[in-house]
């Protein structure tokens, strides 16, 4: 699935699962420009690169609107999330949306509108959002709402680009064992004792395994596929947690046989 010669925009790239994707595209070749909010964690991440893979491989963020007259890949990773939003208990409705919104849906929105008309006068490219499996559970509130929108505006984005020879699709990431959640977590390591466990596999899953997906909607082996939602969380969404202390009891009367 190698992107050699191919040039991609990553937004959110300086850490978490943002960081995953802009290692695993350099690896399979592709010229990466990054944008994030913390300028030291994206140098820092420029630091990462360069001494893998030479200086040639990477372009900083002030090299972007240049990066742009031949782009062929844009990656809207860029949000936040309950935690990072900075919402604040007096704020009111208008300030939580934007506050929620602008990260998550306003930057996929507008990185995605501009880099458009470059990547139809490519004649081809592919745009490969970032969800989350928040966007099924009415729990994570305007989180939920944000990114259950940025798997519309994939639809449309992919209906929008088809006959130019753009596809867009989406990843939605379950639990991830990025820096700020594996630190969070029961262990420190994104496993251990958790009062339910973070996927049917009992662990989180790694922004290694994010890039991967996003490697193979962004390459040519998925040159069929558009408009479709990744769902990519050690089967966290087919679970229901709530039936466990029943299946506990009854459970291996339930499937078809057992191991």
């Amino acid at each position: 699935m190698g992107l050699e010669g191919k040039v991609a925009l990553i937004t959110g790239g300086n850490s978490g699962i943002g960081r995953g994707i802009v290692h695993r595209f350099v690896d399979e070749g592709a010229r990466v420009a990054l944008v994030g909010r913390d300028e030291r964690k994206g140098a820092a991440v420029a630091e990462e690169v360069k001494r893998r893979h030479g200086e040639g491989a990477f372009s900083l963020v002030d090299e972007v609107v240049r990066l742009f007259g031949g782009i062929d890949i844009v990656v809207n990773d860029a949000g936040v999330g309950a935690r990072r939003a900075g919402v604040e208990a007096d704020d009111g409705p208008g300030a939580r949306w934007d506050k929620i919104r602008g990260p998550n849906l306003d930057a996929a929105y507008f990185v995605s509108a501009y880099a458009l008309p470059f990547l139809k006068r490519a004649g081809a490219g592919a745009i490969v959002n970032i969800s989350s499996t928040a966007a099924l559970h009415g729990n994570w509130g305007l989180y939920c709402v944000a990114k259950a929108a940025i798997e519309g505006l994939t639809r449309s984005l992919a209906a929008e680009g088809a006959p130019h020879g753009i596809r867009a699709n989406c990843v939605s990431p379950g639990w991830i064992a990025t820096e700020t959640d594996a630190a969070q977590s029961p262990s420190g390591s994104g496993s251990g004792q958790w009062e339910w466990p973070p996927s049917l596999l009992g662990r989180m899953g790694s922004p290694t395994e994010i890039a991967a997906a996003v490697l193979f909607l962004a390459s040519e082996e998925a040159s069929f596929i558009t408009g479709q939602t990744l769902i990519v969380d050690g089967g966290l969404a087919v679970t229901d947690y709530s039936s466990m202390p029943l299946l506990k009891k009854a459970g291996a009367n339930l499937f078809s046989g057992q191991l």
